[in-house]
């Protein structure tokens, strides 16, 4: 054995990492779970707040155009840690979110599943609406001057002609939204903390094993994380397939 290779094989034995067993722990399924409860709720939020924010920034000639878009797409590049510390912030009960949820009775949401919810949904947002703008932008203004023509109402040729037209970006936002929402780590633990059966998601049951050096345990849920990221991307890969061939 090579000099420092005995330190190593100490904290990572070789053995630990192989499963034993197929079989997930009650915690596992506990936090796939809430992980799926808190994406699904999360996309669900995403595309009623998501779908009109793209539809005004793709439609929009005011001069809160450019920023607004540079916000949305801020915590692509933002280290997640620092979003989740000024959301902590914000919604400590120190901060404006904080003394407004306070004084409605609702109490403070960090910590809390509301909470997580929050934070997801401002950490995934440009996953919602930068698919969905770019559908909408790509759209043109030709079908809303044929709807107008028709005497069709706005609200009717968003609905009937739109939302149809973008459905493309519309999959892909809620594909991606959804996806995004299971692996984040950084965000619903600085918002979250870790909560057995409140706010401790797959991504933090993995850390958990880990630190535990339960590297079997990590191994299987890792391994489902994995199994879960590809059969999504494939499906979206697929879906985008299928429409451009039958698009004329």
């Amino acid at each position: 054995m090579r000099p420092g290779q005995a330190g190593l094989a100490a904290f990572w034995p070789a053995h630990s990492v192989l499963p034993n067993t197929m079989l997930l722990t009650a915690s596992d399924l506990q936090a796939i779970g809430l992980t799926l409860k808190v994406a699904t709720l999360t996309t669900v939020i995403l595309a009623l707040i998501g779908v009109p924010l793209a539809w005004w920034l793709a439609r929009t000639r005011s001069w809160l155009k450019a920023p607004l878009t540079v916000l949305v797409a801020l915590p692509i590049v933002l280290p997640p840690s620092v979003l989740g510390f000024y959301l902590l912030v914000a919604m400590g009960p120190n901060g404006p979110v904080g003394q407004w949820t306070q004084a409605l009775g609702i109490g403070l949401l960090p910590f809390s599943f509301s909470g997580l919810v929050v934070a997801s949904v401002f950490y995934s947002l440009p996953f919602m609406v930068q698919p969905v703008h770019n559908a909408m932008e790509a759209m043109g203004t030709r079908p809303m001057e044929v709807a107008a023509s028709l005497r069709a109402s706005p609200f009717d040729t968003f609905f009937s002609v739109v939302l149809p037209l973008c459905r493309p970006g519309l999959v892909t936002g809620a594909i991606m939204s959804f996806a995004h929402t299971v692996g984040e780590f950084g965000v619903v633990l600085m918002v979250g903390g870790n909560i057995p059966g409140v706010t401790r998601v797959v991504s933090v049951q993995i850390y958990d094993h880990v630190e535990a050096m339960e590297y079997g345990d990590a191994h299987r849920l890792a391994a489902v994380m994995l199994g879960f990221s590809f059969v999504c991307l494939l499906a979206l890969h697929l879906y985008n397939n299928r429409h451009r061939r039958a698009t004329p």
